[in-house]
């Protein structure tokens, strides 16, 4: 789904499309929840998750390399406090396993930072 005359557009980026697969991934994990973590592990992780995807496409659609690693890095940070909060969802036995999940987020961690560096030897 490319946006009518535009190049670069944030779609065009790997890590955007890998962290929307993710943000699905994670919604359809949290569907087991209990019932009264609806307004809490389940919000949280759910608000993190989409929040690093909406991020890379923020920062895209700045007009500078500067403000993009700002929204990288604010993605960068989401994904660590996804990572968390799946650890204790599985802690507290809501899930069985975080290893898929839990590798593709270290997939996406090492494509932000080397997007992050490339962005940062040009500023």
């Amino acid at each position: 789904m490319k946006e009518e005359g535009r190049r670069n557009s944030y779609r065009d980026l790997i890590v955007w499309q890998k962290a929307m697969e993710l943000t699905k991934q994670v919604y359809q994990m949290t569907l087991s929840f209990p019932q009264d973590e609806v307004y809490g592990l389940t919000s949280q992780i759910r608000r993190c998750a989409v929040s690093i995807p909406s991020n890379i496409a923020e920062g895209r659609g700045r007009n500078s390399d500067k403000e993009f690693i700002r929204f990288l890095n604010i993605a960068l940070g989401s994904l660590y406090e996804l990572q968390t909060q799946l650890e204790l969802a599985q802690a507290f036995q809501y899930l069985p396993s975080i290893t898929e999940v839990d590798n593709r987020s270290i997939e996406i961690k090492k494509m932000l930072n080397a997007l992050i560096n490339s962005k940062k030897s040009k500023v």
